[in-house]
């Protein structure tokens, strides 16, 4: 089966909406700051920097293959969701979660709600859960004893 008759038109403009969404985005609101870095960016800082404008650059390319780049969205939803319940709510429920924390809680719970919504669930069961993975190592075909020929001119007379 291939892959277009499996995702419908509107499912593959919505991923490609989505796509268009995270390289807008980090494009205007992050990637600025690699051409123009602040003096006080911390080694930590740089790299996530440089992290996503990765994402945005990969995003770029979601739009043209929205099901080949799939694995890009799957990461961006467990990074998000790592943050939220390992981070964010914590800090939430103790009352203490910044200022700043907050605005990046309700992004990252936006990517959380958005993701799912898009994601093409059948062809991600199909291609990722229910098919059969690659080989781990070089497949070798048996190879089968040649039989000897009888062909007529080793016939005996």
């Amino acid at each position: 089966m291939n892959a277009r008759s499996e995702v419908s038109i509107l499912r593959l403009y919505m991923l490609r909406a989505m796509y268009a969404f995270m390289a807008i985005g980090l494009s205007i609101y992050k990637l600025p700051a690699i051409f123009n870095p602040p003096a006080n960016l911390s080694t930590m800082g740089s790299v996530v920097l440089s992290v996503l404008a990765g994402l945005a650059l990969l995003a770029g390319v979601g739009i043209h293959r929205p099901l080949k780049m799939l694995p890009l969205l799957f990461f961006e939803f467990l990074w998000k969701a790592v943050w939220v319940l390992a981070f964010a709510l914590p800090q939430w429920s103790a009352g203490q979660l910044a200022p700043d924390a907050q605005e990046v809680l309700i992004n990252n719970l936006l990517g959380i709600v958005l993701i799912p919504l898009v994601m093409p669930w059948g062809y991600v069961f199909n291609h990722y859960l229910k098919a059969s993975g690659d080989p781990w190592s070089k497949q070798t075909t048996p190879s089968i004893p040649e039989q000897p020929s009888s062909s007529p001119s080793q016939l005996p007379m």
